[in-house]
């Protein structure tokens, strides 16, 4: 038998379990959209008025030994000890023992001239040596019979066997081969000269390395003329080549006077060839001639390689840096075009690109080289600067690059 409820407990209320509220995502993407779409329309006015501009990075010059650059300049590798090899007389070339790049040792054979004629007078010469000798070796032996013959006369006439006359004879006829014999001698002295110039015209048929190097040139072919002035119109050759010592290589560089200030013998500089421009070749200063070119108002300066390579040939285009020979700066030079200089109330600026607005900076022009500008303070090297800015540009504007 149940028991029967409590009036209270027909009193109470049962309460079911709530469910949790559901996630609604919307209002977020809604708000999101909200905010990208406002992004964009801000975006699209700020590039709708924006400036269209060209842009160029600024280089830095500064090397890595810390130094900067002072000065840019350009020249030619030259060789300062090259030589077109030449005969001494004029003659036909028999024989050319010489090609393009052969390397040559000092007194080495490179060609032989036509000698058939100076041997026919080197061999008459000879003869004629001979010849004299033999007569020399008569004489002698003459003049030994007419000095015994002046000793018996002698001997007679102090014995009155013999008259002054025939001791008069007698010692003419002495004297007379002895001298004789004093001319033959010189004779044969004069002989013997002319053999040797003989021997030496014959040795002038054969032409001869002056110095160790490497033939640049090959100038003449068997069976042509070769003198050592022009001659012939035109159909006589000069030389037979051309020797370089590759050891003398050097850079000649025309400064300008107005610069050649900023340069000075052993000053550093730093080499890069047209045909290898990632190459930086260490040189230095060797000399600076003390005269200047008065068409070209410039100074030629000579420039050493600290080391030499197979790669650097005479006659090559260079473009050379010279640097702070007093060590490190405290800035390192850039480089930019010329045509981003500016000149805004009496001073030199540049306009950079940062952030997609043009800044304005003032700058410090301390070289012009071509078509580049070198600047010693006012930007960094990486910056992004205006080229040919437009004269409604002003700083902070909006700009965005033109795409080439």
């Amino acid at each position: 038998m149940s028991s029967p409820k409590s009036p209270l407990d027909e009193l109470r209320i049962e309460r079911r379990p709530e469910r949790p509220a559901a996630f609604k995502p919307w209002p977020i993407v809604v708000a999101v959209a909200i905010l990208l779409l406002l992004g964009a329309a801000i975006w699209w006015h700020s590039q709708a008025g924006a400036v269209e501009v060209q842009t160029a990075v600024a280089h830095g010059t500064g090397g890595g030994d810390g130094g900067r650059t002072v000065l840019n300049a350009s020249g030619y590798v030259t060789a300062r000890r090259q030589a077109t090899v030449s005969s001494k007389v004029t003659g036909k070339v028999m024989e050319v023992l010489i090609e393009e790049g052969m390397k040559v040792t000092n007194g080495q054979v490179v060609a032989r001239l036509d000698d058939s004629n100076v041997k026919t007078s080197l061999d008459v010469a000879v003869a004629q040596l001979a010849s004299a000798k033999a007569a020399l070796a008569e004489t002698e032996a003459q003049l030994k019979d007419a000095d015994q013959e002046f000793q018996r006369t002698t001997e007679l006439a102090r014995q009155h066997l013999a008259s002054q006359a025939d001791l008069d004879l007698a010692e003419s006829n002495a004297k007379a081969l002895s001298a004789h014999l004093a001319q033959q001698k010189l004779d044969i002295v004069v002989a013997e000269r002319q053999v040797g110039l003989w021997q030496q015209q014959m040795d002038d048929m054969i032409i001869r390395a002056p110095f160790d190097g490497v033939i640049t040139t090959k100038d003449a072919q068997p069976g042509e003329m070769i003198s050592p002035v022009s001659a012939g119109g035109g159909f006589t050759r000069t030389g037979i080549g051309t020797i370089v010592d590759m050891t003398s290589r050097e850079i000649e560089i025309d400064v300008n006077e107005s610069y050649i200030n900023r340069v000075e013998p052993g000053q550093p500089v730093e080499a890069t060839l047209d045909a290898y421009p990632d190459w930086k070749i260490p040189c230095k200063v060797i000399a600076i001639i003390p005269t200047a070119d008065r068409d070209k108002s410039t100074v030629k300066v000579r420039v050493a390689f600290d080391q030499l390579d197979p790669r650097i040939l005479p006659d090559m285009s260079v473009k050379v840096a010279f640097r702070d020979n007093g060590g490190a700066a405290p800035g390192h030079a850039v480089v930019i075009p010329k045509d981003a200089v500016l000149n805004r109330d009496g001073r030199d600026v540049v306009f950079v690109v940062r952030d997609g607005h043009a800044e304005r900076r003032a700058i410090t022009v301390s070289d012009t080289q071509g078509n580049d500008s070198v600047l010693s303070a006012g930007i960094s090297a990486g910056e992004k600067v205006v080229v040919a800015a437009p004269a409604s540009l002003q700083d902070g504007m909006a700009v965005k690059e033109k795409k080439l």
